[in-house]
């Protein structure tokens, strides 16, 4: 099962490895600042295409994005 508080990490750790902050990001990606937190704190999972607009906002592949939530999750 996907953990949503992995995904959320790893927007956040991206966001703020780029130094931007939510309301640019969310801006970008046209979503709610709100919506954009909740999924940084793993409340919400992205749509695929709230995915792909977070990645594109964030100047990252989707790939890359997915690749390390892979990373990071932890086989039970």
């Amino acid at each position: 099962m996907l953990d949503p508080v992995v995904v959320g990490c790893v927007i956040r750790d991206a966001r703020i490895n780029k130094g931007l902050s939510q309301e640019v990001v969310s801006g970008l990606a046209d979503i709610g600042r709100t919506h954009l937190s909740a999924i940084e704190r793993g409340f919400r999972k992205p749509t695929l295409e709230t995915f792909f607009r977070l990645s594109d906002a964030l100047g990252i592949k989707p790939s890359e994005l997915v690749k390390e939530i892979e990373d990071t999750c932890i086989d039970d």
